[in-house]
């Protein structure tokens, strides 16, 4: 069994997490952890909403809230805003979170 590789980094305001978003994906959903070509692991995501005027980051946003039961104000893009691969920070527990965050890959 290969070991878990992780999209997400602990740290004392809370998390920060690498996704990889698929816009105008048919559902929100978040699809598990992948590495991209250059190691880097990334979170799965995709969203209904188009990637114009912010309205697919907005979604993005929404879904990783909704996952980890925190208020959407706890999450800012601090990456990547015009890109498919994004860095968001979410304020917070980071062990609680990196915790949530496990149980939401491992059924995936």
């Amino acid at each position: 069994m290969q070991p878990q590789v992780k999209a997400w980094t602990v740290v004392p305001s809370g998390l920060i997490l690498t996704v990889r978003l698929t816009p105008k994906g048919g559902r929100d959903a978040i699809d598990g952890v992948e590495r991209l070509a250059d190691e880097r692991a990334v979170l799965k995501a995709r969203v209904r909403a188009a990637p114009s005027e912010g309205e697919a980051n907005d979604a993005l946003i929404r879904l990783i809230a909704k996952s980890l039961d925190v208020p959407p104000r706890n999450i800012s893009v601090a990456a990547g805003a015009t890109t498919r691969t994004k860095r968001l920070n979410v304020a917070g527990d980071g062990p609680a979170l990196a915790a949530a965050l496990e149980r939401i890959v491992s059924t995936r």
